[in-house]
C-alpha cells in the first residue's frame, strides 16, 4: 500500500454517534426536527418518543445550518443522532443509547430545570463516561425574550433587553449549580477555554432554531478534536450493529432497522443476529439508506446501496428475519467459529438482563426487546408479578395462560405497541381476562396500576364489610325503654362502629346479648359510628338480671377476625377504636387464659 493511500485510510473517520437524552417533553425530538426540517414529534404516539430513532446528518447540511459561524476544517462525514425515549421506563433503551454514543446532548428545559429523567440521563452518561453538552432548550419561552428565527445564540442574545438577558443568566447559573452537585464543572459555551474539563451549556430554542448553529458546531468540533482516535474506521474489522426495529415492508418482506456502529457492511455479507430461540445466521440481500437528514423510523424513500460505513442508520433486507429480537446485536461473520463466539457473547449479555418470571403473574407482550426490558422494570417497580414476558403480538395461548392465574389481579395481558390476533378479544371475554394495550408507555402503566388499585380497594372494602369490627358502647340507665324480649335501652358509641347483629360482651367476658336493631329518632340504622347516641334492642338481655343498664359493653370480635384486624387493619383504626380493641383483647386473653389470643 502506497504511503499516500495509507495516510488517507488512517484519516478516514466514521460518523460520530450522538445520543440525545433528557426528560420527557423537554424537546429532544423537536430539536432534531429543527435540524432535519421534519415533524416527527407530531407523529409520535402521545407526542412522546417510544423507540430509539436514528438520523444521519451529513456535514454539508451541518455547514449550511452553521453558515454564519462556520470556520472549522473537518474530516468527519457528519453526525448520526440517536433520539432516545424520555420516559423513565426506558432506562434500558437509554443505557443502550448511552453505550453506543461517542457524544451526547442532554436536553433540559431551561425554564423547568432538572427533572427525574434528566438526573437519570446524567447517571447514564457518567456510567459510560460519554462526553456531553447541555442544550438549555426553550429560551424562546423566557418572559420578554425576543425571538430571532434561526440566529446563532450569540447574535440573538445581543438583541435582547437587559431584563431578558438577566433572566436567562439566572437560569443558566441554576443549571451550572445543579451540574456541580453531580460532580461536573459547567459554564456557558462561549465562556469556556478547555472543553475537556468543562461541560458546555448551549442556550437554544428547538422551535425558533436559536443557538442550534453553535450546538452543531460544538458537537462537530468536539468530535474532530477530542475523539479522532475513537472515530478511526476499523476498515478490516467486522461490521457490528444494533437492531432497532423488526417490521414488514411492502415488496421487501421482513426487514430490520439497524444502527451500524462499527466497520463496513456489504451486500452479500454473512451476518449473525440474536433471535428468539437461537442465533440466526443469514446473508445480506439489500442495504437501504434513508435520504440525508431524514428520520429512519418515518422515512418513505430509501435508496439501495452496495455497502455502508459506520456509523449509519440503515434498513437491512435478508432472509429468515422473522424471529429476530428488536434491541439485539448483529455482527458480520465468516466462519462457524465466528458464529459460536457471537453466540457465547450474546448469551453472556442476555444473562445480565435475564427476564425472570413468576409462577403467578400477568402476561406481558411488547414489540421490541428494549421495551420488554423497560416494561418489566416498570411493572416490577409497581410490585406487579410477571408470569410470561415476550416480544410479539397477543394470541389465544396468552389468554389461556393468563386465565390460569388464581388471583383476578393477575388475569391480565399488558401489550405495548402490539396487535391482538383474530379471536383474542372474544377469548378474553370468555375467560374473564383483562386486556391493556397502548402505544404510549406512561398511559399503559397508569391504566394497569389504576385498575389494580381499584380492584384492591374494592376487595379491602368487601373484607372490612364482612369483618366484625371492634366497638365500645355505654348503656344509658336513664333511657331504659324496655327490660327484655328484647331489652331496649339508650346507648352512646364510645369507640369504633356498632353494627346490627353484633354480639356484645361485658368487661368480665360474659355475654350481654346480640344487637337486634338500632334506632335514632324515627330512623332504623344498620351501623352507628363513634359519638352517636341511639336506642338499641338487645336480644338475650334482661335489664335487672344480666344487665343493670349502665354498663360499658364491647363487640365480641371472633378470633379469626381479630387476627386480620391486628395484622392488616389496626393502623387504619381511630385512636379510640385502637384503645377499645386493645381492651377487648385483654378481656379475651383473661377469659380464655390464652396469652396469644387473637395473634
Amino acid at each position: 500500500m502506497g504511503k499516500k493511500k495509507k495516510e488517507k485510510e488512517q484519516k478516514k473517520l466514521r460518523t460520530p454517534i450522538v445520543s440525545v437524552l433528557g426528560h420527557v417533553d423537554h424537546g429532544k425530538t423537536t430539536l432534531l426536527d429543527r435540524i432535519r426540517k421534519s415533524r416527527v414529534t407530531a407523529k409520535e404516539a402521545g407526542g412522546i418518543t417510544q423507540h430509539i430513532g436514528a438520523t444521519e446528518v451529513p456535514i454539508d447540511v451541518i455547514k449550511d445550518i452553521c453558515r454564519d459561524i462556520w470556520k472549522a476544517k473537518v474530516s468527519i462525514p457528519g453526525l448520526l443522532f440517536i433520539d432516545t425515549p424520555g420516559h423513565k421506563a426506558f432506562t434500558n433503551l437509554r443505557r443502550r443509547g448511552g453505550a453506543l454514543a461517542d457524544l451526547a446532548v442532554l436536553v433540559v428545559d431551561v425554564n423547568e430545570g432538572f427533572k427525574d429523567q434528566t438526573e437519570e440521563a446524567l447517571s447514564i452518561l457518567k456510567t459510560f463516561r460519554t462526553p456531553f453538552v447541555v442544550a438549555a432548550n426553550k429560551i424562546d419561552r423566557i418572559p420578554g425574550w425576543q425571538k430571532c428565527e434561526g440566529l446563532p445564540f450569540v447574535k440573538s442574545f445581543a438583541k435582547q433587553d437587559d431584563v431578558a438577558k438577566r433572566r436567562l443568566e439566572n437560569r443558566i447559573y441554576e443549571l451550572i449549580a445543579k451540574l456541580y452537585e453531580y460532580g461536573f464543572n459547567a459554564e456557558r459555551f462561549d465562556r469556556i477555554t478547555d472543553f475537556t474539563r468543562t461541560v458546555a451549556i448551549v442556550p437554544i430554542s428547538a422551535i425558533t432554531g436559536e443557538g442550534i448553529p453553535e450546538l452543531l458546531m460544538l458537537l462537530v468540533g468536539l468530535a474532530q478534536k477530542y475523539l479522532e482516535e475513537n472515530l478511526k474506521l476499523h476498515v478490516e474489522g467486522r461490521a457490528k450493529g444494533t437492531i432497532l426495529e423488526v417490521k414488514e415492508e411492502k415488496g421487501l418482506g421482513i426487514t430490520c432497522d439497524v444502527i451500524l456502529y462499527d466497520g463496513t457492511l456489504r451486500v452479500g455479507d454473512r451476518i449473525a443476529i440474536a433471535g428468539k430461540d437461537d442465533v440466526i445466521v443469514t446473508k445480506v440481500r439489500g442495504i437501504l439508506k434513508p435520504r440525508p437528514a431524514q428520520e429512519m423510523r418515518l422515512e418513505s424513500k430509501f435508496r439501495g446501496v452496495k455497502e455502508v460505513t459506520a456509523a449509519a442508520g440503515i434498513k437491512l433486507v435478508a432472509p429468515d428475519l422473522e424471529n429476530v429480537i428488536a434491541g439485539s446485536e448483529f455482527e458480520a461473520v465468516e466462519s462457524e467459529e465466528d458464529v459460536e463466539e457471537f453466540r457465547e457473547r450474546i448469551k453472556r449479555d442476555y444473562e445480565k438482563v435475564a427476564i425472570r418470571t413468576d409462577e403467578e403473574g400477568i402476561i406481558l407482550k411488547t414489540d421490541t426487546l428494549g421495551s420488554l426490558e423497560a416494561l418489566i422494570n416498570e411493572l416490577r417497580e409497581h410490585g406487579i408479578p410477571i408470569k410470561k414476558a415476550e416480544v410479539g403480538d397477543i394470541d389465544k395461548r396468552d389468554i389461556v395462560e393468563a386465565s390460569a392465574n388464581r388471583d383476578e389481579l393477575n388475569r391480565m395481558i399488558v401489550g405495548f405497541n402490539v396487535k391482538t390476533l383474530p379471536g383474542v378479544e372474544e377469548e378474553a371475554d370468555k375467560y374473564d381476562v383483562k386486556l391493556f394495550i397502548d402505544s404510549v408507555i406512561y398511559s399503559l402503566i397508569d391504566n394497569v396500576t389504576q385498575w389494580r388499585e381499584k380492584v384492591r380497594l374494592e376487595r379491602e372494602k368487601q373484607k372490612v364489610e364482612a369483618l366484625v369490627m371492634p366497638a365500645k358502647v355505654k348503656l344509658l340507665k336513664n333511657f331504659i325503654f324496655r327490660r327484655s324480649k328484647p331489652a331496649v335501652v339508650g346507648a352512646r358509641i364510645l369507640a369504633g362502629e356498632l353494627k346490627k347483629g353484633a354480639r356484645l360482651i361485658k368487661p368480665d367476658g360474659s355475654v350481654a346479648g346480640t344487637v337486634r336493631s338500632m334506632k335514632k329518632g324515627d330512623e332504623f340504622l344498620s351501623v352507628a359510628g363513634e359519638g352517636e347516641e341511639l336506642a338499641i334492642a338487645i336480644d338475650g338481655a334482661v335489664i335487672g338480671r344480666n344487665l343493670s343498664g349502665d354498663e360499658v359493653l364491647y363487640v365480641d370480635v371472633p378470633e379469626r377476625h381479630a387476627r386480620i384486624i391486628r395484622k392488616e387493619l389496626y393502623d387504619s383504626l381511630s385512636d379510640s377504636a385502637k384503645k377499645a380493641f386493645d381492651e377487648f383483647l385483654e378481656i379475651k386473653k383473661k377469659v380464655t387464659e390464652k396469652p396469644l389470643w387473637g395473634r
